[in-house]
């Protein structure tokens, strides 16, 4: 016999298999050794009140052994002799795309300027060892883009435009544990994910498709107003329609687009600062207590909101029990980012706090059209490198001392391995973010006690958080954008915000193909 049950649980009930086993008998009165097993379907976390509870919806097998998957697998067929699609980028957008476009028979050509996932580790080992950063292979650039070391949260507000199990399916398939499936706040982490992604490049090669690393695009090849292959830098040409996927740092990929009146529209973005705190200190506030998480409870998370002045402040990519990471992607840049591993282990947590800003906001960059937002970004992170000692050092300040306007004389130990330098980010940085971050401080320390502290320090400057630039295309079918054969994708397009809804925007622009192709009746 197989039994669903929804329980509400305290967290030593909900710790392992055995005690949950101990709990389905209660609920069903059967004896534990005849229950074969218990498969969690959903859990999430309650902490509103003193009392913390687990919600978990659970599937009890009596006297049964499971025979039922535990995700679900696509299938994958041979497309060697398919049509020929090329994917700019091997971010989750150009991967997914990929993967889309096999399942409907097309051959991907997955062109990463960045180097393999794992090459990809040395280079970003050297930023914080001896400040040098590869404009081609960072934190940004590379196999598995912006997500694949810094994170891999998975948790999505995106459930219009496709699947979201289906990508989480997918990622079970290649290698990730089935808690994502369960989990409110699914998280592979950033020790896990790049297997994940070596096995879903494996997968494309194995279905006939192509993967090239250190390939830059450095244009597209269009004729009679439709966009039929890319050069590269290599010198080598690729052919196909393109689906341009590739993430939202590169600036030189919006130079070539805006130069050649390709039609983008400057977006909203927002920009601020990590913020780093003690874990222990998030665990008792989150948790009612100062015995913090205990035993039983993961790392705790939290997620803070409001308005100040007409413009939203907002905590972003909180990261609990992890690091902050340098995320610059070329010369005269701090720019920070936070990650975590897959235990969440560590002894801090951070999270971006931002601000949100639109276009109007800096008239002083209207020149500069559609780029007026990426050239405030530029902007803002050379400013932060200056103020950082011009290395990926980078400048901090207890968060007290900036909403009081005081300059700090030391700062609290860091994850930030490059190292930190006491900085007066309330004078340097725009006073239009400086004040906004400065309300919204105030307002989060009256919400949630203990949070506005001496103890967390702000971290300069987190700025993408997205694209500043959507990429213009047809938002309803695909079928008919601004230059027949071009399919702009993901975060880097402007149509997403983290790996899951890059990744659901990457099936959609394979499915646009398709559609395009006459291959996909909807």
């Amino acid at each position: 016999m197989i039994k669903e049950i929804q329980l509400r649980l305290l967290p030593e009930q909900a710790a392992n298999e055995q005690t949950l086993k101990q709990v389905v008998s209660l609920e069903t009165g059967a004896e534990v050794k005849d229950i074969s097993a218990v498969r969690v379907l959903k859990r999430s976390v309650d902490a509103r009140q003193r009392t913390i509870y687990i919600n978990v919806k659970l599937r009890a097998y009596l006297n049964e052994v499971p025979t039922d998957p535990e995700f679900e697998e696509v299938e994958y067929r041979d497309v060697s002799e398919g049509k020929p699609v090329v994917v700019v980028g091997a971010g989750p957008g150009g991967l997914f795309a990929a993967l889309r476009l096999i399942e409907l028979g097309f051959r991907p050509i997955v062109i990463e300027r960045g180097k393999n996932v794992r090459e990809r580790k040395k280079d970003i080992a050297l930023i914080s060892r001896e400040h040098q950063v590869n404009p081609e292979s960072n934190y940004s650039f590379g196999e598995g883009g912006a997500g694949a070391y810094s994170d891999g949260k998975l948790y999505t507000r995106s459930k219009k435009r496709g699947s979201v199990e289906k990508i989480l399916n997918v990622f079970c398939q290649h290698g990730a544990s089935t808690s994502i499936l369960a989990d409110a706040h699914p998280h592979i982490g950033t020790d896990k994910l790049p297997q994940v992604i070596e096995n879903i490049r494996n997968r494309i090669i194995d279905c006939g498709g192509e993967v090239h690393f250190e390939t830059r695009m450095d244009s597209l090849i269009i004729k009679n107003n439709e966009v039929i292959g890319i050069e590269t830098h290599t010198g080598r040409t690729f052919m196909g329609p393109v689906i341009l996927a590739t993430g939202h740092s590169a600036r030189d990929v919006y130079y070539y687009l805006y130069q050649h009146r390709i039609a983008m529209e400057a977006k909203g973005i927002a920009v601020g600062v990590r913020l780093e705190h003690p874990q222990h200190l998030i665990d008792q506030i989150q948790y009612h207590t100062k015995a913090g998480r205990g035993n039983y409870l993961p790392a705790a998370e939290y997620s803070f909101v409001t308005q100040v002045n007409g413009r939203g402040v907002y905590s972003f990519c909180m990261c609990p029990g992890g690091f902050v990471v340098p995320a610059a992607s070329g010369p005269k840049q701090v720019v920070v980012n936070g990650m975590s591993p897959s235990n969440r282990g560590s002894q801090w947590a951070n999270s971006g706090m931002v601000v949100e800003i639109h276009p109007e906001d800096f008239p002083e960059f209207a020149s500069y059209g559609e780029l007026a937002l990426m050239k405030f970004q530029e902007q803002l992170e050379e400013h932060s490198w200056l103020n950082g000692g011009m290395k990926q050092t980078a400048p901090a300040q207890r968060m007290t001392d900036f909403v009081n306007k005081k300059n700090s004389f030391d700062l609290a130990v860091s994850s930030y391995t490059p190292g930190l330098i006491a900085s007066p980010l309330h004078f340097w940085m725009p006073e239009f973010i400086t004040s906004r971050l400065r309300e919204g401080f105030r307002y989060f320390g009256k919400v949630s006690k203990g949070f506005l502290t001496d103890e967390a320090t702000m971290i300069g400057v987190e700025t993408r958080t997205s694209s500043p630039v959507r990429i213009i295309r047809d938002k309803e079918s695909l079928q008919h954008i601004t230059l027949k054969g071009l399919f702009p994708c993901g975060e880097g397009a402007g149509y997403a915000g983290g790996i899951v809804s890059a990744a659901i925007d990457g099936e959609r622009c394979a499915e646009g193909v398709a559609m395009t192709a006459g291959c996909l009746s909807h």
